[in-house]
């Protein structure tokens, strides 16, 4: 009987399992899929020559995480690479803003759309500069961060807090809009803001969007060399050299609640498999609280909070194996890893605003990743693995479009939906469908099915939103990993700090684990309240 189980071998699962194992403890990953990863894995599924990315693709929290940095997953062979530039936002006259690898690069971008907003671009940066490390290790640490946010809280005392918490509490429209002079600011702010589901009028979205910015300023969008599932695979690797077991193809279908402790899962192969110290689960919050234990065995209230549950938007994404290189009409976009396509915020409004009427966008904002352009291992010379995605409502009203779409995702509602995205593709690059070889369509259904936790194709297992955030994630309560039931541990994306892949929700409910029990009842008490 290994010490803890693992529910899931997504990236937090992956990375829960090896802080228990640095602290001695045996450890047993299940996974339902026949593979491990989550939302971290790439193929040849497109075509055998392209290594797409089928879920996640870019990653700048990675890349900022400490938690990853500890596990010094470069020791297990993992290696970055980076595109010339980071992220661009071509308009249809034919500017373009551009997210550089150089701060000074960027500001020299931006002065070409208001010459003063080189230097409030600068001053953003350097803000991010004094608190971003400190403000960085306070989201990825377990609930409240103590000694990070002491920290924090110094420097911003020292340095203007109050105005940089107002700044942070913006709708992402409102920041830019203070900020910068002409569009090309605005527009990488709040482009930024939407990889999550905040709209520009959002508040919140604006700190959001600063995040994501500054990140991709000091770190960049970083891709695995070779493709995503490198990164799991290091996760494996580092699981397995430590005395780590994971098994596929593994579906834990409840987890063993005896006299209110969680002491081991049941499979659906009708296993049994005990946890002497914890179980700890990978899963979206409704998955373990309503189907994996049950509501025998959890307070009234946190029922009711989760009827109250919001999920992020749906996703609909679409892989291309492309014959050259995408013939951008702005040459600012040619070398950018990520490329945003919207007409302006104005765009970015008008699309959140439909998904917020049910309705499937006409115009779909598209978010565009040049893999090859970052990554030259992924496909042959003078070719572009790429693929997009876009965000859908996750329950569809009407269409704003001709296509009559009504979230079926059958073949022909798949299609006619592809097609959208590339026209929209099109707009900014003419010519791009005659480069398709082969394209792959991943409908919010089809997602979900390759991974639960993608509660029709949801990406950050719940809304980014602020009323879901902190101690109301997943539901109000602590902001941590404990469960109602002792032993028990959220350890996914629905818990703090939320999506992205950072590890963080992983190595928290694994510290939690670790600590002697004593807060249980502490944390059973606050879930009643």
């Amino acid at each position: 009987m290994p010490d803890a189980v693992v529910i899931g071998a997504g990236p937090n699962g992956l990375v829960a399992a090896n802080v228990l194992l640095d602290a001695g403890w045996s450890v047993e990953v299940l996974e339902a899929q026949d593979e491990p990863g989550g939302a971290v894995r790439s193929d040849r599924g497109v075509h055998p020559d392209y290594v797409s990315d089928v879920f996640s693709a870019f990653y700048p929290l990675a890349a900022a995480s400490p938690v990853l940095a500890r596990l010094d997953l470069a020791a297990e062979g993992l290696r970055w690479a980076h595109a010339p530039a980071v992220l661009a936002h071509p308009l249809p006259d034919g500017r373009c803003a551009v997210l550089e690898r150089r701060v000074e690069d960027t500001c020299a971008g931006l002065a070409g759309f208001a010459p003063a907003d080189a230097e409030a671009w600068q001053a953003l940066y350097r803000t991010w500069s004094r608190v971003g490390p400190d403000l960085v290790q306070a989201l990825f640490t377990p609930f409240p961060p103590v000694r990070s946010g002491l920290r924090l809280a110094a420097k911003l005392r020292a340095g203007g807090g109050l105005r940089l918490a107002r700044k942070l509490a913006l709708p992402v429209r409102r920041l830019g809009e203070e900020e910068f002079a002409g569009e090309g600011g605005r527009l990488l702010l709040a482009g930024n803001a939407l990889h999550a589901d905040l709209a520009p009028e959002a508040a919140g979205s604006g700190g959001f969007g600063w995040l994501m910015s500054m990140l991709g300023q000091s770190h960049g969008f970083p891709v695995p060399v070779g493709g995503a599932g490198a990164l799991t695979d290091a996760l494996v690797s580092r699981l397995r050299r430590r005395g780590g077991v994971l098994r596929c193809g593994e579906r834990v279908t409840s987890v063993d609640v005896r006299g209110g402790t969680a002491v081991g899962v049941e499979t659906a192969g009708g296993e049994t498999v005990g946890a002497r110290r914890a179980v700890l689960a990978d899963t979206s919050a409704q998955s373990l609280y309503r189907d994996l234990v049950g509501e025998a065995h959890l307070p009234p209230r946190l029922l009711r909070d989760l009827e109250r549950f919001q999920w992020d938007f749906a996703t609909f994404k679409v892989d291309w194996a492309l014959t050259g290189p995408v013939p951008w009409t702005a040459p600012g976009a040619v070398g950018a890893g990520t490329v945003h396509l919207a007409d302006g915020v104005d765009g970015l409004t008008r699309f959140a605003a439909q998904i917020a009427t049910g309705h499937v966008p006409d115009e779909p904002f598209v978010l565009f990743g040049q893999m090859t352009t970052a990554d030259p291992s992924r496909s042959p010379a003078g070719t572009e693995s790429a693929w997009a995605y876009t965000h859908l409502p996750q329950r569809v009203t009407a269409d704003a479009g001709p296509d009559r779409l009504t979230g079926r995702w059958d073949n022909r509602e798949e299609e006619a939906m592809a097609d959208r995205v590339e026209a929209q593709v099109e707009r900014f690059a003419p010519g791009f469908r005659a480069l398709i070889r082969a394209r792959r369509i991943l409908s919010p259904t089809t997602l979900q099915a390759m991974d639960e936790n993608l509660h029709n194709g949801a990406i950050n297992n719940g809304t980014a939103a602020l009323h879901q955030q902190t101690v109301f994630r997943p539901t109000p309560g602590t902001g941590r990993p404990e469960t109602p039931v002792k032993n028990l541990y959220l350890a996914s994306a629905a818990a703090h700090p939320g999506g992205g892949v950072h590890g963080a929700p992983g190595a928290n409910a694994a510290r939690a684990a670790l600590r002697p029990h004593g807060l249980h009842s502490f944390l059973h008490g606050a879930q009643r309240v």
